[in-house]
């Protein structure tokens, strides 16, 4: 009896010790005029409230934590602490044990594994959504208006005595210096886990879907409204260009015959408009959903792929439903494209790129019974983050050729001359560049790396530490912690002057791999949520059980 009443008294003051205090206003003084909310002061995802000039208070409503920075956990916030694994063990867990998971993926243990690993990704991806490039603060715009990219973090306070905040020099370094210094490739240096060209080039393919930049209104917007797996890249992000690009009969896409092979149609068949220099020939200039992809031959290839397999479906549903006309015929195989596009992202695509040994499944029922937010908006960090230019080689070895890049861009012809099976077959066999570790990118894609640090500057994108925290990751401490390379950090150190004064493009790319992979801790630790959500969040638009229906349905024909 003594020893019940012993137990019970101790929960009741653990209890009592981890409530969340009552919500008195706690407000912080600092002495000085900067604005306190550039030290970023609030921890665990708390919003920092200014007051007057020189005061802040920390909101920390449903974080886990209180305090003034939000830096006490709460009781079952402690316990989690405490039971919870940390990545590097986690991801150690899920990359070893071949006979543990052997066993866990031939029983129902893969399921409710799946469950937890959609669900504990996702929920790091706060919906709605909270804030977006023009507002510092929670704001309605943040939450309805779709035009433009979401912000996980909020931008950087203008008034800040530094470009980052407080941390760092006065002035961020030239992004040409960076990129030749630390980024810009001395040798090839292949991916350990063995990718290859066509796993870069679907990986380019299928993100441009709803990574499309509006440029003419900035750099806060985007052309995809959808904001997920919507196939518009193969269909066209507004309704027009759909129209333009389909045939009108029998629910299927234009193509041209060419060798006895389909292939997508010419700009003045479609009479869509592509972003092709001059002197590509009429001939040449293939009519596709997203207007960017005639820059190179495999976004081209993924093109041709996906508008055989259209019309293939439409081929199929016709013959099993003559009733049909041609708009149910073309919505219908649109749906299938799209289960189709989903689960080979996950179950080939994502799985290739975490090294796990679970075996990853996508199945809408698995969330059936849960609750999951599964409307979806691209953020800023995550267009960033997925500038993945390491992966491209020195020049493309093409059935015994070897093809520069000088004769690469913007040439079609490349595919029409050796067909679609040869550039599958050299694609598959040429391996793909590793992502982290710095000093991997072609000359020739330099540009474009720069733009994307300059377009974070202009956004204010917060620190790379911060972005650590943010997704529950220790920040680093110095940068040979970062890189473990004593140049490189001494290098940076120069340069930026602080650790947490580190950009987040940079930070991405410089970090060093983890042993035998792609990239490094934070791009997979930041990345995964930000790609499960954009992946099962494309069935929002969709009735879930209809959809599940459908995959099922795109199981079969992907069998035939």
């Amino acid at each position: 009896m003594k020893v019940s009443c012993i137990v019970q008294t101790c929960t009741l003051l653990l209890l009592l010790h981890g409530q969340t205090i009552p919500a008195e206003k706690v407000k912080t003084v600092l002495k000085g005029s900067v604005n306190p909310c550039c030290y970023y002061p609030c921890q665990h995802m708390g919003i920092c409230l200014r007051y007057g000039m020189d005061s802040y208070e920390c909101d920390c409503t449903r974080t886990g934590y209180y305090g003034e920075n939000c830096t006490i956990p709460e009781f079952w916030t402690r316990v989690r602490q405490h039971l919870k694994p940390s990545p590097n063990a986690i991801h150690y867990i899920l990359t070893h044990f071949h006979w543990l998971w052997n066993i866990i993926n031939s029983t129902r243990l893969r399921d409710w594994l799946m469950r937890i690993v959609l669900t504990a990704r996702s929920d790091l991806i706060p919906s709605p959504p909270t804030y977006n490039s023009k507002y510092g603060y929670l704001n309605w715009e943040s939450y309805y208006n779709t035009t433009y990219y979401t912000r996980i973090l909020p931008p950087v306070p203008e008034d800040c005595p530094t470009p980052m905040g407080t941390k760092g020099k006065t002035e961020l370094p030239d992004p040409k210096l960076l990129v030749q210094k630390f980024m810009l490739r001395d040798h090839f240096k292949p991916d350990p886990q063995g990718s290859n060209l066509m796993f870069a080039f679907f990986a380019q393919h299928f993100t441009h879907q709803f990574f499309k930049t509006h440029n003419r209104m900035g750099l806060a917007f985007t052309k995809a409204l959808g904001h997920g797996v919507d196939a518009g890249h193969i269909y066209g992000d507004n309704l027009p260009r759909q129209l333009n690009l389909r045939l009108h009969k029998d629910g299927k896409l234009k193509y041209q015959l060419l060798n006895g092979e389909m292939y997508p149609p010419t700009e003045a068949m479609a009479k869509v408009n592509m972003s092709y220099p001059p002197t590509v020939a009429p001939e040449n200039r293939l009519a596709i959903g997203q207007e960017v992809f005639g820059l190179l031959p495999g976004l081209s290839l993924y093109a041709t792929l996906w508008l055989r397999e259209h019309n293939r479906i439409c081929d199929i549903l016709l013959e099993e439903h003559p009733t049909w006309d041609d708009e149910q015929l073309f919505q219908t195989a649109r749906l299938i494209v799209i289960g189709e596009t989903i689960r080979i992202v996950i179950e080939d695509y994502v799985q290739h790129l975490s090294g796990y040994l679970l075996q990853l499944k996508f199945d809408p029922e698995l969330l059936f019974s849960s609750q999951f937010q599964y409307q979806n908006r691209i953020a800023v960090e995550f267009n960033h983050l997925y500038h993945w230019h390491p992966l491209m080689p020195d020049s493309f070895h093409i059935d015994g050729d070897e093809i520069p890049y000088s004769q690469f861009i913007f040439n079609t012809s490349i595919l029409i001359h050796y067909g679609v099976e040869k550039l599958v077959e050299a694609f598959a066999l040429q391996r793909a560049g590793q992502i982290g570790g710095g000093k991997n990118i072609h000359p020739v894609i330099i540009g474009v790396t720069e733009s994307v640090i300059r377009e974070s500057r202009e956004l204010r994108v917060q620190p790379f530490n911060q972005y650590r925290k943010r997704f529950n990751l220790e920040p680093y401490t110095s940068f040979y912690d970062l890189t473990e390379n004593e140049e490189t950090a001494r290098e940076l150190e120069e340069l930026y002057g602080d650790i947490d004064a580190l950009e987040f493009y940079p930070g991405l790319l410089l970090e060093k791999p983890r042993s035998g992979s792609i990239f490094g801790q934070s791009m997979v630790e930041m990345g995964a949520p930000f790609s499960l959500k954009a992946w099962i969040g494309g069935v929002s638009s969709v009735n879930l059980n209809a959809l599940n229906k459908i995959i099922k349905i795109s199981n079969e024909i992907i069998r035939r």
